[in-house]
Order: C-alpha cells, then structure tokens, then sequence
C-alpha cells in the first residue's frame, strides 16, 4: 500500500512537470492532509485553528488593499469642530473604518474573517451541514464584531453593531441563496425520466418540450392516445413510432389506420 502511495506521488511530482503545477500538488497534498487532520479535533481546537487561519488570510487581503489606497493613515484627519457633532464624528469614523491604512484594513478583514469562519465551523460540526442558516449566523456575527471593533456608530456602538450584522447576514444570505442555484446542477425532472428514456430509444428528443407542453409525464405513458400526441404538434411519423414503443412494452395489439394520405391523422385503437 506504502509503494502505491509513493508511486503515486512520485508519478504527481514528476521531474517533467511544470514547476508551478508541482507546487500546486504539493499544496493540494498538505491542504487535504491538513483538513483531515483538523476533522480529527475536537470542536474547541478545530475553531480556533480556523479561526486563526482565516483572520490571518484575511489581514493580508486587508494589509495589500489598503497599501493601495493609502499609503499610511487615514485619508480622513478628525477635524477640530467635528468632536463638537456627534453625528458628524460617527460619518467620519465609518470613513476612516472603511479606507484606512494597511494596518486598519488588515485588522478590519482580520476581524471579519475569522469571526465569520470560526462560527462557520461551529455551526457545521454542531448542525452537521452548512447551509444558509448557518452561513448568515455566521455573517451577522462577523458584521457585529467589525462594527465593534472599528468604531462605526459613534457612541450607540451595540445598536450600530446589531445593524451591521444584521445587512452582513442579509447580503451573505443572498449570496448563498445565489450560489447554490448556480453552482448546483440542474435536477433531473423525476416525472419525465421515463418519457426522457423513451423518447431518447427512439430518437425522438427533441419532442420533449412537446410532452412537458402537454403534461404528457410518466404516469400518462399507459395512456397515450393519437389524439394526445396529436394535440401537443407531433407529427404522424413519430406519432406511430411511440405508440408502438408503448404497444410493445405493454403487450397490447394496437390498429393503426392512417387512410389514403401519407400525411393524414392517423386513428389508433386497442385490441
């Protein structure tokens, strides 16, 4: 077992591969090692590990973007008359809080992402499942604690604080909602999946929109008539194709009679 694993790893890290793909693999090795690890831990020890990870993750984020907006400092100096406008002063510290220096930046995202996934762990190995519950708890607990510790909301900082968690979880809620529906793929429709099968035998696909037009589902397979798939525009020639499909799988005789015209009706009928 011992020299399937080397050798895999060896065939991974091969002398032949691009410099930036093996580090890619080692990451990914040392990535996976390190979460089974973490899954091994108690519930205390796995949230402050991740919580400390992703704070520091995010005072890097923090530290860069704020290099770029400011290069020390805040763009927004406390004028003198602003001590004497409470409301004032609370504008200007949202200010400051959102386009301060590297070392505002770096504390604000520090605080914001190991807040939001140290509940994140809590919630999942507690619930047993993330879901968008889970994540906007998440979310209003790392707004509230960006709120506190960055000083947005002048003196009433706990009611400004239950403000900011509550659009935190708002917009993380939606975000969530948003990526499921497009990250998930789409779901096979359970009462076509045998009108899709037979269909597909058939070579007549393409007519699908036309059983689904007509509610024509599974459960109306045993029942199909000529004039059904009629109504739903489909022409003769498939027509007789899926009636006797059905004939066939039901043991049924059935009488076809299409007249004088090569593309008249056609009139089906049970024996």
């Amino acid at each position: 077992m011992e020299q399937g694993k080397q050798g895999v790893m060896v065939a991974k890290l091969s002398p032949n591969q691009n410099p930036i793909e093996q580090l890619q693999v080692r990451y990914k090795l040392l990535e996976t090692q390190f979460k089974t690890w973490l899954t091994k831990q108690s519930l205390p020890v796995e949230a402050a590990i991740v919580t400390i990870t992703s704070a520091a993750q995010g005072a890097a984020i923090g530290a860069f973007m704020g290099t770029l907006t400011n290069d020390g400092g805040s763009p927004f100096p406390t004028p003198p008359q602003a001590n004497l406008n409470p409301q004032a002063m609370a504008s200007l510290k949202q200010a400051q809080a959102l386009s301060g220096g590297p070392f505002v930046q770096a504390r604000n995202f520090a605080v914001m992402t190991g807040v939001n996934a140290g509940i994140s762990c809590v919630m999942k190995r507690l619930r047993g499942k993330e879901d968008v519950q889970s994540s906007m708890v998440a979310a209003f607990g790392s707004g509230a604690m960006f709120s506190l510790v960055s000083g947005m909301g002048g003196p009433n900082q706990i009611a400004n604080a239950a403000t900011s968690g509550l659009f935190f979880a708002l917009v993380q809620g939606g975000l969530f909602q948003l990526g499921q529906k497009f990250s998930q793929p789409p779901v096979e429709d359970t009462y076509y999946s045998k009108t899709r099968s037979m269909l597909s035998n058939l070579g007549l696909q393409n007519y699908e929109k036309n059983f689904k037009k007509g509610l024509l589902s599974d459960t109306t397979l045993p029942l199909l008539t000529d004039s059904a798939l009629r109504d739903v525009k489909i022409p003769p020639g498939p027509r007789l194709l899926i009636l006797d499909h059905i004939q066939r799988i039901q043991g049924k005789t059935w009488k076809i009679d299409c007249g004088d015209s090569l593309v008249g009706s056609c009139s089906f009928s049970c024996h």
